[in-house]
């Protein structure tokens, strides 16, 4: 029963869920570490003291605590759907927790840094229009807070309307949201769409393609955001979730309007939203410390 139950498990991750084949993947891991705890029985026959130990075992073995407590969560839900199925009668994983870990919050920039990094073209694109394209798709990133996924999984003409200012993507588990796009984005993306012609072979439908035609990869476009940031003379690494990060901190600067910000976001717990809440409260504490005549120390 162990293997078939946790494929069965896995299956309705991907098929009712919708989940992504990253996540299933993930969770094949993290239950690959229960199959091994259970050292030849049958996962779900095993107890919470069994379980406990499992996790203290992982701890032992100086697991990361966020990995720790990822792999409990695929536990608890895997027992949770057993349960469902009436082949267990309690989840013996509902009453763990896993480790404290210390709160990290997302690194954003800042918004004189995001005008250094965009506000001026890195390099020439009179020359070379991937230039004109890098500056497209960074634009789009920090105009709207798109996912890396979700920005190169765009097609053309698909998810972009230039006449409503807006993009359409599809997000964690297959929810789609229209986000605004502001007019320097949408300038950005016009000068590109001008040169995509020359690029597109085969029908791609990719809107933002590579060299030889093809949708652009994650890795790629990583690649491309560091680069530019080093030509941009900014003096530390970018990657794009920090043009996410950075989006949702400056909206909420500006607007406070927490609400906004998750829907834009596609958080589907307010909760994932409210880490940008302190990096807001840091803005604000600094900017306290440096104007407040009673705020200075001598």
């Amino acid at each position: 029963m162990s293997e078939n139950s946790v494929e069965h498990f896995l299956s309705e991750l991907a098929i009712q869920r919708r989940a992504s084949p990253h996540t299933v993947d993930a969770y094949r891991r993290d239950l690959a570490r229960l199959t091994q705890l259970a050292a030849g029985a049958d996962p779900a026959t095993l107890k919470t003291p069994q379980l406990r130990r499992g996790l203290m075992q992982l701890h032992a073995q100086e697991l990361a605590p966020r990995s720790i407590a990822r792999t409990l969560s695929a536990w608890r839900s895997y027992y949770a759907s057993l349960a469902r199925r009436g082949a267990i009668e309690l989840n013996p994983a509902a009453g763990l927790r896993p480790p404290k870990r210390a709160k990290t919050l997302p690194k954003a920039l800042g918004i004189d840094q995001v005008a250094a990094l965009l506000d001026r073209p890195a390099g020439n694109p009179d020359n070379d229009p991937l230039q004109v394209r890098d500056a497209a798709m960074f634009e789009l990133f920090y105009s709207s807070g798109l996912r890396l996924s979700e920005l190169v999984s765009l097609d053309w003409p698909g998810g972009l309307d230039q006449e409503s200012g807006e993009v359409t993507v599809t997000g964690k588990r297959q929810k789609t949201r229209k986000v605004p796009v502001g007019d320097k984005a949408l300038t950005a993306l016009a000068a590109w769409l001008a040169l995509r012609p020359q690029f597109e072979k085969d029908e791609q439908p990719a809107l933002f393609l590579g060299r030889n035609g093809t949708r652009l990869t994650p890795r790629q476009v990583q690649g491309r955001l560091a680069q530019w940031a080093q030509r941009q003379g900014l003096g530390m690494h970018v990657h794009p979730h920090m043009l996410r990060h950075s989006f949702a901190s400056h909206v909420l600067q500006s607007s406070g309007d927490l609400r906004a910000v998750q829907e834009m976001l596609g958080h589907a717990s307010i909760a994932a939203t409210q880490i940008y809440t302190h990096l807001d409260f840091q803005h604000l504490a600094k900017t306290y410390d440096s104007a407040h005549p009673r705020a200075r120390r001598k």
